[in-house]
């Protein structure tokens, strides 16, 4: 068995057609079919249901599939470890970061690439839940997500910071001037906030129910981008993670309060899956993580000069 093969019935498999497969490998459709017949008679299995076109994968196919996805990331790794002797760490790490944590992910990528300038970076906006897939299947290197709610499983964990909660509105608004509100006056308020498919939204609903509070937001967004569009048309308030104002700046139509009654925080951090030895990108995103505190250089960067 050739890991060539294997990578093209991985490729296979995510694109589930032959043309598209073969186009995403760099070869020709009948070079990818025959790999996929040899693959099979290697391992005397049947590995793809097919008539004229890919119709889906055998059950031996998607355990294939599983062990070929962690093969295939065994042996990149292998070998970036190996070139990294000699040259460095190069290649892409790709990290999946929830969307309340990005306002924060550039001090932590900053860190890696400073300590490993031939690699690269991608950065990925995805849910918790989509971290956990992807770190399942072997598609990125590591997550930054929330640690304590809704918690990843068979991961390893590195803590980063702890979020905490700001109501942010127009400078006109009525509560201008107060020191903090409590969550049952920001509730009442015409909300824009994150959609409920966001892990951030589902703490900020569970915080508000413990309260006996409904929150009923007249806009929800994906994206932190689309809530910073209608916080500064006027019409909107919003309650955001504090690290807001490092990406949308001290913006002088904008003002935050601190949220109390309860006052709350989640603790946010690096996961990688548990395994050993880790890749190599893993292991230099976990080292950058412990070569500095996140937590102490983000309250710097947030302090008003």
């Amino acid at each position: 068995m050739q890991v060539r093969h294997l990578s093209y019935f991985v490729t296979l498999a995510r694109e589930r057609h032959f043309a598209r497969a073969a186009e995403a490998c760099h070869v020709s459709q009948p070079t990818l079919s025959a790999a996929i017949l040899k693959l099979e008679a290697d391992l005397e299995v049947r590995l793809v249901v097919r008539n004229h076109r890919f119709v889906g994968l055998t059950p031996e196919g998607e355990k294939l599939l599983a062990w070929g996805r962690q093969i295939l990331t065994d042996y990149t790794g292998l070998r970036d470890d190996l070139t990294g002797l000699r040259r460095g760490l190069t290649g892409v790490l790709r990290l999946g970061v929830i969307p309340a944590a990005m306002p924060a992910i550039s001090l932590l990528t900053t860190r890696f690439l400073k300590a490993h300038p031939a690699a690269r970076v991608e950065v990925l906006s995805m849910t918790s839940r989509a971290i956990q897939r992807a770190l399942d299947g072997f598609e990125i290197d590591g997550g930054v997500t929330y640690l304590d709610n809704e918690p990843l499983e068979n991961v390893r964990v590195a803590r980063l910071y702890r979020e905490r909660y700001v109501f942010v509105a127009n400078r006109g608004h009525r509560f201008a001037g107060r020191g903090a509100i409590g969550w049952t006056e920001a509730a009442a308020e015409r909300l824009c906030l994150l959609s409920d498919d966001m892990q951030n939204r589902r703490i900020l609903d569970k915080l508000a129910a413990s309260i006996g509070v409904s929150i009923k937001p007249t806009v929800v967004s994906n994206s932190f981008l689309g809530v910073c569009s209608h916080l500064r048309q006027g019409d909107w308030s919003g309650i955001v993670p504090h690290t807001f104002f490092y990406v949308f700046g001290a913006a002088p139509d904008l003002m935050a309060i601190d949220l109390v009654d309860p006052v709350h925080s989640e603790g946010i951090g690096l996961v990688l899956s548990d395994r050993d030895p880790l890749p190599p990108m893993a292991s230099a995103l976990l080292a950058a993580t412990r070569a500095f505190d996140l937590e102490a250089e983000l309250e710097c960067a947030l302090r008003p000069n």
